[in-house]
């Protein structure tokens, strides 16, 4: 019975170790914004939240301010945007106005 045991830990560790493509692909974005012009790719930091920027929008981790402060906070880095998403939920037409207000000229 121990060899059983010992043997069902060791598979089940090891198919916890391996990577998978799902998961190494998936995206950690708890925000994504969309900015009117295409962002330049790399990273932008906004006070402790680090942004990733693709060809298209930029993605970020749950943040500890408001989703409407963090909203702010990108478009002044990145300019207005066409579309900004917090825990999978878009801004509405008000929201995204007064988040794109903050847009440096």
């Amino acid at each position: 019975m121990a060899r059983l045991t010992i043997a069902a830990f060791a598979a089940a560790a090891s198919f916890a170790l391996m990577p998978t493509a799902g998961i190494a692909q998936a995206s950690n974005g708890y925000y994504s914004a969309t900015p009117a012009t295409a962002p330049a790719p790399g990273q932008i930091v906004t006070r402790s939240t680090v942004w990733t920027c693709g060809e298209a929008s930029c993605e970020a981790p749950k943040g500890r301010s408001r989703d409407a402060i963090m909203c702010q906070l990108i478009v002044r880095e990145v300019g207005a945007l066409a579309s900004f998403t917090a825990n999978g939920e878009a801004f509405d037409a008000e929201s995204l106005s007064n988040c794109n207000a903050h847009a440096r000229s």
